[in-house]
């Protein structure tokens, strides 16, 4: 009997995994964070969202789509009353998912939260959502593409003004938008090519078309190359420029972390080799963000544990996109030429071609004000940006931060202005095989057109693959509506 009773059970579950299956579960979770807050929005989403609403409010009715109004929220076991909060209803496919939604803007104490989780948990038909699902579902409604989905996610990790600036912006659709455009025109001309190619023979389509198509595939591979030589602007916004503090011993190159991220964040001595391993912290300077990174001494260590933290400091150079050299303002040479040699010295090629920022350390320390000194350094070439400063007063940190915002500024631009950036690795590498396919057309072209072909359709499946828009019907859509073949 228990046996029998078991498999009745199990029997139900599979039923009800098929109905799911079959129409569409729903999902239920906290989309506003965790933790203690005054306000906590439980979402779901699914054809039984409308259903559990009104399991939890009761009467009145639900209130119109889109408009929030107040009700007390029970336990449809108990009766018991959770809250009383704001709910808000919307109906598919006007909506975030685009399917039926929900939202319960509870009050944000644990004990609230996990007891209308509890509770929509026990109706029937709803789950606890899996990460990122929420959004999985929008893009399988069409409410978004993939760009715009790693702009939301981008969104809600930002920590910057220009972060938040440049993910607004990609989920909004700028970034899609460009990609579907270009997506639009290799679909016509591979419409074109394929039409030459099936009925020119019967004098449908004319010879030019294969000018248009050689024309449109050069001017498409331009602006895409274009575009990929944006120096990572994009991509340095989004996870941050990752700077690295270099240079000699005891120059106070700690001191100089210590006094941008204004806490003890790195042990400092006047013992020379005090750093044996990297030290990094995240800054926000000027609303761009900033990795830095405070690394060994750089010079010809005997200690093991010292030689490993200068070949990890080394390392560190070789990836860095921007450079603080740091020397003893009380040792240089005073004229741009000794400074720039110094300069040199510490940091040989190809470290010499990463954007650098000379800061001179110990200012207090120089006689005389350091006339000199900063007479070289206000004279700029053959000099990097560079700044007097005194880790121990802070006397030019403002100028450095300055001449800090400017170099980031530089390397990521302005997110508003232009065209939209590059933000993922993801789509440099389809771009950049879309970019190789289309340079190959043209050696196809000279020899075989099916090949051409074949190399327009590779070209457009990478540019599919970064939107997650990938089809074969436009093509026949276009084939006959340009050309009217058979009418």
């Amino acid at each position: 009997m228990a046996l029998r009773r078991a498999l009745s059970a199990a029997g139900r579950r599979w039923a009800q995994r098929l109905c799911s299956s079959a129409w569409g579960d729903t999902i239920f979770a906290v989309s506003s964070g965790h933790g203690r807050c005054g306000v906590a929005v439980i979402r779901t989403s699914g054809p039984g969202s409308r259903g559990a609403l009104q399991s939890l409010t009761g009467p009145p009715e639900l209130p119109p789509p889109r408009v929030l109004a107040l009700r007390r929220i029970r336990d449809p076991d108990t009766a018991e009353t959770l809250d009383r909060s704001l709910v808000v209803w919307f109906s598919g496919p006007q909506s975030f998912t685009g399917e039926d939604c929900a939202e319960l803007h509870v009050h944000g104490g644990p004990a609230v939260v996990s007891g209308v989780l509890r509770a929509l948990g026990r109706l029937p038909g709803l789950r606890p959502a899996e990460p990122g699902e929420f959004t999985r579902r929008a893009f399988r409604r069409g409410k978004l593409d993939l760009t715009a989905a790693e702009g939301l996610g981008d969104l809600i990790r930002a920590e910057t003004e220009a972060q938040r600036r440049q993910a607004l912006r990609q989920m909004e659709g700028e970034l899609g938008r460009l990609y579907q455009r270009w997506s639009e025109t290799l679909t016509q001309a591979l419409a074109h090519l394929e039409a030459y190619i099936d009925f020119s023979e019967d004098d449908n389509v004319d010879e030019e078309v294969l000018s248009q198509v050689d024309a449109t595939v050069q001017a498409l591979e331009q602006e895409i190359g274009a575009h990929l030589r944006d120096g990572r602007r994009g991509e340095l916004l989004r996870g941050g420029v990752h700077a690295v503090i270099a240079g000699p011993p005891n120059v106070g190159k700690s001191s100089l972390l210590n006094l941008l991220c204004q806490r003890p964040a790195a042990i400092v001595s006047p013992v020379a080799g005090t750093t044996r391993d990297v030290v990094e912290v995240a800054l926000n300077v000027g609303g761009y963000p900033l990795v830095l990174s405070d690394t060994a001494g750089l010079r010809d260590a005997t200690d093991p544990v010292e030689q490993e933290g200068v070949s990890r400091a080394r390392d560190r150079l070789q990836q860095a996109d921007l450079v603080l050299a740091v020397l003893d303002a009380t040792t240089v040479a005073t004229e741009p030429v000794g400074l720039g040699a110094a300069l040199g010295s510490l940091l040989p090629p190809p470290a010499t071609a990463t954007p650098c920022i000379l800061v001179l350390n110990k200012a207090d320390l120089l006689r005389g004000g350091g006339g000199a000194l900063r007479d070289a350094c206000a004279r700029g070439n053959p000099l990097p940006p560079t700044t007097l400063i005194s880790c121990k007063t802070g006397e030019g940190l403002d100028h450095l931060l300055e001449l800090l915002g400017q170099q980031l500024a530089r390397l990521c631009g302005d997110p508003l202005a232009g065209s939209p950036s590059l933000t993922q690795s993801r789509h440099s590498l389809h771009l950049g095989d879309c970019a190789g396919a289309l340079a190959r057309y043209g050696r196809e072209r000279r020899r075989d057109l099916g090949l051409a072909a074949e190399r327009l359709r590779l070209a457009r499946r990478h540019l599919g693959r970064i939107t997650g828009h990938v089809g074969a019907e436009d093509i026949l859509d276009i084939i006959f509506r340009d050309f009217c073949v058979g009418k």
